[in-house]
């Protein structure tokens, strides 16, 4: 199998979620062996970031890179939809701190580059093979990732927030095309009662309802939904049968399990490419996918 890069550039537009700030953010071929990088071009030519875990600097609600004072903020998502695609090389043009969070998902990343396919390149693909298991464990949350060798990627969590309305999920991906229609659309999500926290503390600026599913957990008073309405600038919200903000449908009974899936496999492309492994994680969040890309580059450097 050979590496494969895009056949152009294709250019995305909107806010971040966290910042609300707009950036315009183009993915663009690059040549073989080069892996993910993103370039500040509001910074200057040299203003690069490699997507590598050792460039993590935070994972508050998403995944943040930073390297030589260039930060880019939640990269999770177009990681993700690289990988899923196929993509082993791309550098991302972004004029800003925080790549768009459009709907919330990496739909419109894998529609737009999938219609045109990809460039095939000279070089073989380097799949990372895995020397011995590596298992990240969060003892306080009950969290962990654990990472086995194997022939070909495999990822399957479950997700359990101990909710009544979500209960607990499970989504797979063999790392075939089923990423395109089963992984790549589904949402972000965020639960109601959360909803005032983040806000209070500068986070989701730019969340509204055309971009994350919003779950409500506990009970709600009119005056709350009017607030999130004002918030929002929408239309006067509703709580539909089942537990979710009426604005939407969802795209799968699983769909917020299979969007901390789509979360992973962006995460654990920071381990440097695509892995000969199989995945499993129960409860995964970026801390512990970023922790555990961390620990496989540890261990692949030994």
């Amino acid at each position: 199998m050979v590496q494969n890069t895009l056949k152009r550039q294709y250019v995305f537009e909107g806010k971040g979620l966290h910042t609300g700030l707009v950036s315009r953010m183009t993915v663009c071929p690059a040549p073989e062996d080069s892996g993910i990088v993103f370039r500040r071009t509001d910074l200057g030519e040299d203003a690069l970031v490699p997507a590598v875990a050792e460039n993590v600097s935070s994972t508050a609600r998403s995944t943040t890179l930073s390297c030589g004072g260039a930060e880019v903020h939640t990269v999770e998502h177009i990681l993700s939809a690289l990988t899923g695609l196929g993509v082993d090389n791309a550098l991302i043009e972004i004029d800003n701190v925080e790549v768009p969070i459009l709907d919330g998902s990496a739909r419109l990343y894998v529609q737009a580059i999938s219609a045109d396919g990809l460039l095939p390149q000279s070089a073989p693909r380097k799949m990372i093979d895995i020397p011995s298991v590596v298992e990240v464990r969060d003892e306080k949350s009950g969290s962990w990732v654990r990472i086995e060798p194997a022939k070909h990627p495999q990822y399957e969590i479950t997700v359990d927030f101990g909710s009544r309305v979500l209960g607990v999920q499970n989504a797979k991906w063999d790392g075939g095309e089923s990423y395109l229609r089963q992984i790549a659309p589904c949402r972000t999500f965020v639960f109601f009662h959360e909803l005032e926290f983040l806000f209070a503390n500068n986070l989701i600026k730019g969340g509204d309802v055309d971009n994350a599913i919003v779950i409500v957990e506990h009970p709600v008073t009119q005056d709350q939904l009017d607030r999130m309405t004002e918030l929002f600038g929408q239309p006067q919200l509703t709580i539909d049968e089942k537990g979710y903000l009426s604005n939407l449908e969802l795209h799968f009974p699983n769909e917020c399990g299979r969007h901390k899936l789509l979360d992973l496999i962006g995460d654990l492309r920071l381990a440097g490419g695509f892995l000969n492994a199989r995945i499993t994680a129960f409860k995964p969040g970026h801390t512990i996918n970023t922790n555990a890309a961390k620990a496989l580059r540890a261990l692949l450097a030994k």
